[in-house]
């Protein structure tokens, strides 16, 4: 075999140029008489006429736009088909005018990405007999890659992150949907995993403790009610106002006059009352007075005098003994919000490609 001595055009040497070091021209093989046929010269063969809407990122009424099978080394590269089996100058005068409007729709698109600078659009139609236009997305600030390699740059770049991938398509579906059409890529869907109830593992001394404090019945807190002396607690834990007879008297605090210290609840429960008052609780009814004093009562004693403030005539009101209020424990659920009209107070818990040719198609 003679050495072959053609040297090497000027491209070689251009940055943009993929390779370097020691190559030589290829042989140039004697030209064919006749050219095989291309691939889908005959409709009922062609590929891309029995490709289904599925395998593309975005389709319309005549055109389809498709992507590689993976992602490559470009941001981005599509390829605009017709829907009808024509080459490029069999085209008729409509589907000729949509051809310029979807080529400029279609670079804008891409374009728009982050991360692209430039879109090649390329037609070869060497492979294929059906008309398919590529669009190449050139990476911005690679200027190496910049001309009429990058087909060859996309090859040899390494592979960009399926999920950024597939996160292009979709976006670049959505612009063209936005003009018409149907987008078929999707973006990415998060599964959000979440459980409908909050179980919160107990011991067995936790669970002890709450079977003895908890009432079953509404005859249980009644019965808790009187077994605690009129002071309003089961168990110190569970509060009932049906002790208090609904008569709404200062006792059980729940009147609305200037007696109960400024509590409004109905029916004559007394746990939602300012500073943690309980229902029949002498107390409760002290530790309220010393936190919703108003100014200006008439009745608001300012000396050691303990008739001080009262109305003329009336009888001395002995202080609760802090000892008493001690021994009454303040219950937490006292400061939740009461069921009305009952007087009693609980607690609850509550794809998008489909294969693509070698650019020389």
């Amino acid at each position: 075999m003679s050495e072959n001595t053609v040297p090497l055009p000027d491209f070689t040497r251009w940055p943009s140029f993929p390779f370097e070091g020691d190559m030589r021209v290829k042989k140039l093989a004697p030209p064919v008489e006749v050219e095989p046929p291309r691939s889908g010269e005959d409709d009922s063969e062609c590929v891309a006429c029995g490709t289904p809407d599925d395998a593309y990122i975005w389709v319309s009424e005549r055109w389809r736009v498709r992507a590689m099978d993976r992602p490559t080394g470009l941001p981005m590269v599509l390829i605009l088909e017709c829907r009808s089996h024509l080459d490029l100058g069999d085209l008729p005068n409509l589907l000729a005018a949509e051809l310029g409007v979807m080529t400029v729709r279609l670079e804008r698109a891409i374009r728009s990405l982050d991360g692209v600078a430039r879109v090649h659009v390329n037609r070869w139609g060497d492979g294929s007999a059906h008309l398919h236009m590529w669009f190449l997305a050139r990476p911005y600030g690679r200027l190496q890659l910049r001309g009429t390699f990058l087909s060859l740059w996309d090859d040899i770049l390494p592979v960009i992150p399926e999920h950024q991938w597939r996160e292009n398509l979709a976006l670049v579906a959505a612009w063209l949907a936005d003009f018409g059409g149907k987008a078929i890529a999707e973006p990415a869907h998060i599964e959000w995993e979440s459980s409908g109830t909050l179980n919160v593992p107990a011991t067995g001394d936790d669970m002890a403790r709450e079977a003895g404090r908890r009432p079953e019945t509404l005859g249980d807190i009644r019965a808790g009610v009187a077994g605690d002396s009129g002071t309003g607690t089961f168990g110190g834990m569970w509060i009932s106002a049906a002790a208090d007879n609904g008569t709404g008297t200062p006792d059980d605090m729940g009147t609305s006059t200037p007696d109960d210290m400024g509590t409004s609840t109905p029916g004559g429960i007394g746990a939602n009352a300012p500073g943690g008052m309980r229902a029949g609780s002498a107390s409760g009814m002290a530790a309220g007075a010393a936190g919703e004093v108003r100014a200006g009562d008439p009745r608001v004693r300012h000396s050691d005098d303990p008739t001080a403030g009262s109305p003329p005539g009336a009888t001395p009101v002995a202080e609760a003994s802090p000892t008493t209020a001690s021994q009454t424990p303040t219950p937490l659920e006292s400061r939740g919000a009461g069921s009305h009209g009952t007087g009693i107070l609980s607690t609850g818990a509550g794809n998008a490609a489909a294969g693509a040719g070698e650019p020389e198609s």
